[in-house]
């Protein structure tokens, strides 16, 4: 708990003001809960052992006052602990957000989408009572306990004894407990995350799912994780309850020594009943608070449980350093100098050297798993290199910083991205201008004007969620427009044009050469047409360039190539 505190002090200290008004809160709080106890003598030895009757209005009025302190007190605590801990935890959520979205790439493909989600949702949504309440509530019960024991004492110091002798018994216990919670706390998180995980798959595929009639399939698949989380909570709660039975028993007990003891005192003349009404009311009211420390304590463990897990991502180094330059001209050349890169044990790109000047249309063909993909994205930076070095107009790639970089680079991948937003926002995706003007024009260029007018609100209609309301090659028209619309100097096309008929990609294909003349342009193909007026092509397999030429060249000189043209038909 010391450590996740150490880590969220800066933050904390950012609510000084805040926290002053939380604390205002507790004084008026603790002092109605002290007068609480206090009023119990005026009222059993005046009111009604003595009969004096001015207390008949003034105790009513007093309790009136007490428990309107006291409610007040809690408000004023309770709204600014809220806002504390609502400020912060949207705070944390955009922190671990822009971490996350700013680590490599290969740390975004290791970890499920479901996992980063339960920790950027729940795992901050269990954190809130820790920056928020545990502090305050602790401080609070805290002195409320030290306040009551004080109290106590100073009544008869003698009888305090037997009445607090057992509050030393809670603590052990209360350790054991708290260590067993906070590892069904990680249990759960991590359980947690496998049913959002579960979720996220089943929503994102929900085609494959009823065109395979797999409801059923997919629904005992989730309720294995439902289950599995429901049992881990049910431990918890096994462990974590016994604390409040425990602390009856406690209390309950130092209540029955403080009666006998403290009956005795009374029939022997040494206490008056007031004195000690207020000092068994004093005893008890001792009590809720430790029992709300132990709670507290028990809560705590699931918080912090919950905060090593977004420590843990906040603390990450991503594997792709930002270089300082601001690339600010066009990409008039790029170079890759002996360039390799391996998976694990297995060379996704071996020893490639390739120099591309503008104005250059590059295509890479080559067998499933043979590089293409890994070349583009090392000029994305998705990754860097193990040995060897990608060159932008001479200098090496890893100078610039990235987001200079890819502003000058255009990508359309195989998976075609439409956001919950216009047409017109997805096609000037990450600009908070648009230009409409732009935007018409590029959706021309990429052959889609015809079924944008055919919409609704033309531009201005609202996409689905992963552009359903949108045909695949419609979808993949748009991502091309996208790119267009960025009029970026390199552009990168992995397999763009695979869900448009032949049609289709000559117009688009005739538009883009007229386009592109003074652009550097690599395309991953998976059609003749596509390539066939490439001025290079690189044959790649198992991430080595094997052939490399123009069309013509390359069905004279390269066995691989005739083979790959031939199933490229």
């Amino acid at each position: 708990m010391k450590k996740a505190l150490k880590r969220f002090l800066p933050y904390i200290k950012e609510y000084k003001f805040y926290y002053l008004l939380v604390l205002f809160g507790i004084i008026l709080t603790v002092s109605a809960t002290l007068a609480s106890a206090q009023i119990m003598k005026p009222l059993m030895d005046d009111m009604f052992i003595k009969r004096d009757e001015k207390m008949l209005y003034l105790i009513p009025f007093g309790l009136v006052g007490i428990y309107f302190t006291k409610s007040l007190g809690r408000y004023i605590q309770s709204v600014f602990m809220n806002h504390i801990g609502q400020h912060i935890i949207a705070r944390f959520r955009e922190i671990l957000l822009t971490k996350i979205i700013t680590l490599d790439m290969s740390f975004l493909y290791r970890n499920r989408s479901g996992e980063l989600i339960s920790r950027v949702i729940n795992d901050i949504g269990r954190i809130e009572y820790f920056v928020s309440n545990m502090l305050p509530e602790l401080f609070r019960e805290s002195i409320t306990v030290v306040s009551l024991i004080g109290y106590v004492i100073y009544l008869n110091y003698m009888l305090s004894f037997y009445a607090l002798i057992l509050v030393p018994l809670v603590v052990y216990p209360m350790v054991l407990i708290a260590k067993k919670l906070k590892k069904y706390a990680h249990r759960s998180q991590e359980k947690n995350a496998d049913v959002v995980t579960r979720l996220t798959e089943v929503f994102n595929n929900t085609e494959i799912i009823k065109a395979n009639a797999t409801e059923v399939y997919e629904l005992n698949r989730f309720s294995i994780q439902n289950w599995k989380f429901f049992k881990i909570n049910m431990k918890s709660v096994y462990v974590g309850e016994l604390v409040s039975p425990m602390m009856e028993i406690i209390g309950a007990a130092g209540l029955a020594m403080v009666i006998y003891v403290g009956g005795h005192e009374v029939y022997s003349g040494n206490m008056s009943v007031g004195e000690f009404t207020a000092f068994l009311t004093a005893v008890g009211l001792v009590f809720q608070p430790i029992r709300r420390i132990s709670s507290i304590y028990r809560r705590v463990q699931d918080a912090v449980a919950a905060s090593e897990r977004v420590f843990d991502i906040l603390d990450r180094e991503s594997a792709i350093k930002d270089g300082q330059k601001i690339l600010d001209e066009d990409i008039c050349h790029v170079e890759f100098k002996n360039v390799s890169l391996k998976y694990e044990d297995t060379y996704a790109l071996k020893d490639i050297n390739i120099d591309i000047k503008q104005g250059q249309n590059i295509a890479l063909v080559g067998d499933s798993g043979g590089g293409k993909s890994t070349f583009v994205n090392m000029l994305l930076r998705f990754y860097d290199p193990d040995s060897g070095e990608v060159l932008v107009n001479g200098e090496n790639i890893k100078e610039f910083t990235q987001k200079s970089l890819r502003h000058h680079i255009s990508f359309v991948s195989q998976r075609i991205y439409i956001f919950q937003d216009s047409l017109a926002t997805n096609v000037a995706y990450g600009q908070e201008e648009i230009d409409e003007d732009k935007v018409i024009e590029a959706l021309k260029l990429a052959d889609a004007w015809d079924f944008v007018t055919s919409l609704d609100d033309g531009i201005h209609t609202k996409m689905e969620e992963f552009g359903a309301n949108l045909s695949g090659g419609q979808r993949q028209r748009v991502a091309i427009a996208r790119a267009i619309y960025k009029h970026s100097s390199l552009l990168l096309f992995d397999e763009a044009t695979s869900a448009l008929d032949n049609d289709s990609e000559k117009r688009i294909q005739v538009a883009l050469n007229e386009y592109t003349k003074d652009k550097i342009t690599i395309t991953i193909a998976h059609r003749l047409s596509t390539i066939e007026h490439a001025d290079k092509i690189l044959v790649m397999q198992k991430g080595s360039i094997v052939a490399c030429g123009t069309h013509n060249e390359l069905l004279q000189n390269s066995d691989v190539y005739k083979r790959l043209a031939g199933e490229l038909k």
